[in-house]
């Protein structure tokens, strides 16, 4: 097979096995080290297996948890500022110089279409970057006492200080860069940080890691944890992590809160993201929006739009502009095909969920607009027309569908669709589309979620605009300079001047 890697600086972190397959070590806080085991790597798209990274130990991953507590996070504590900004623009650097192989990885790992690997990769070294200029963030406050009778002859600072060792848990669906943007703000803040990459696509992230090692910063406050996610809970529940940062799915999420115990938290969870059109509206832009949020990334987005709820004027011919559109898409095998747009889902579990989803829907009631394909791990664009007095009664709303399958409804106005959406467990993101500002403004208003997109599909992107859930979609908010906010706690200290003569400092 063509070599997965090709920059020098990957060539002390793997082996090529006797099959030809390369086997990764994984970071072990300080070095590089090869697991007990390994886990085999398999790519969605053929289903080979295109690596093997190693797998640790119970032992190991507490050798490791020890080391990242006792050692690093006091090491990433006392180095400055000013070395972190230089830090992360070296880890820029590197990632240009390495940037095919993170395209190629996150091609072959994640199944992702070229232009989406490229894109994800950009946005990566632009987090770094940006991060850069959040420094700010850090300052806190400064509270003179005046103002109160009982704080006079007072003062108080409020700084901003890390929580110490920091758990994040990345997803399968932006294997690089939601890790990125867990470990940048993490170290940026002081905090030791351990990372547990998806299973499914952990290469990207290995690579990651390799290139913050290079970039100088202290090597035993950071590490990789490559276990699978089933062996998790020993580590959650530790008590030397004093936070957890995951995106993931609403159940997921609400386990790690159950065991974690008394943390700070950043989740960011499950979507049904609505897109609300009225009658209004520029109908071949809102089509073309609505299609990208439908299909990018083969839906696999927990901010791709599942809902398209249209005012009875313009449904028709809405839904018209849509279907034609949708004739034209279809997934592709990314390796083929450098323009495609859909490439496969991330295994065969993903694609016999959406399948079970879309057959209860048809079972209460759905219309198929589009014929239900698949092929191997391969699904093609869905869409259903459904009754808004039986919507509710569907799996596809009512759980976190990820995957190309979207569900149309027509309203009679925007109350209704606003009735409709916030009808959701979920409330992460949602679309309006309209000419009116005024209308589009009312609606957004009244969408309960945590973020309202006019005329344009949602899409976090590197996360300049702050984003998370409201309800079942998480708790905090993801954003270059919130998260480091997300990732710092405040520390109070107030120094009491009254009563204080000369003969005190003698």
């Amino acid at each position: 097979m063509d070599k997965l890697v090709r920059n020098k600086i990957f060539d002390e972190i793997y082996r090529i096995g006797e099959d030809g397959v390369p086997e990764f070590k994984t970071y072990a806080a300080g070095e590089w080290v090869f697991g007990e085991s390994f886990s085999e790597v398999k790519s969605p798209i053929d289903g080979r297996t295109i690596a093997r990274v190693s797998r640790l130990s119970k032992e190991q991953t507490e050798e490791i948890l020890s080391t990242v507590y006792e050692k690093g996070r006091e090491e990433i504590r006392n180095y400055p500022g000013e070395k972190r900004i230089e830090s992360f623009l070296k880890a820029a650097q590197l990632m240009r110089e390495a940037f095919e192989d993170f395209v190629r990885v996150l091609v072959l790992d994640a199944g992702k279409p070229k232009s989406n690997a490229t894109g994800e990769t950009k946005a990566t070294i632009e987090r770094l970057e940006k991060t850069t200029f959040e420094s700010r963030r850090m300052l806190g406050d400064y509270i003179p006492g005046d103002w109160s009778e009982e704080t006079l002859e007072s003062e108080g600072i409020v700084k901003r200080e890390p929580y110490g060792v920091i758990l994040a848990i990345s997803p399968f669906n932006y294997p690089l860069f939601i890790s990125a943007t867990k470990i940048i703000p993490a170290l940026f803040s002081g905090n030791a940080v351990l990372l547990k990459p998806a299973s499914a696509d952990p290469l990207a992230a290995l690579l990651f890691i390799r290139v913050l090692e290079l970039a100088g910063f202290p090597k035993e406050s950071f590490a990789l944890l490559t276990i699978p996610g089933r062996f998790m809970d020993d580590v959650v529940k530790d008590k030397r992590i004093r936070a957890i940062t995951f995106t993931g799915s609403t159940e997921v999420g609400e386990h790690i809160i159950r065991i974690g115990g008394i943390k700070a938290y950043h989740l960011e969870l499950g979507g049904k993201d609505p897109a609300i059109v009225l009658d209004d509206a520029d109908l071949e832009l809102a089509s073309e929006k609505i299609i990208k949020g439908m299909v990018s990334y083969s839906g696999q987005r927990c901010d791709a739009i599942r809902l398209i709820l249209a005012q009875e004027e313009i449904y028709e011919e809405l839904k018209a502009k849509i279907l034609e559109k949708l004739k034209e898409i279809e997934p592709k095998n990314p390796l083929e095909d450098e323009n495609a747009v859909m490439g496969p889902l991330i295994d065969k579990h993903s694609v016999d969920y959406i399948e079970e989803v879309y057959k209860d829907a048809i079972e209460k009631g759905a219309k198929p607009l589009t014929e239900f394909k698949r092929e191997g791990n391969y699904v093609w664009p869905i869409l259903l027309e459904v009754d808004k007095e039986k919507v509710k009664e569907l799996r596809a709303f009512q759980e976190d569908v990820f995957g190309p399958l979207t569900l149309i409804i027509k309203v009679k106005d925007e109350d209704e669709a606003v009735d409709i959406a916030n009808s959701s467990r979920f409330g992460l993101d949602a679309s309006v589309f309209s000419e009116c500002e005024r209308r589009a403004r009312k609606v957004a208003r009244k969408l309960e979620v945590g973020s309202v997109f006019i005329n344009e599909y949602p899409r976090h992107g590197i996360g300049y605009y702050p984003f998370g859930g409201m309800k079942d979609s998480g708790v905090g908010r993801e954003g270059i300079g919130y998260s480091v906010e997300q990732l710092t706690t405040t520390k109070t200290i107030v120094h009491n001047f009254k009563g204080y003569g000369v003969w005190e400092y003698l």
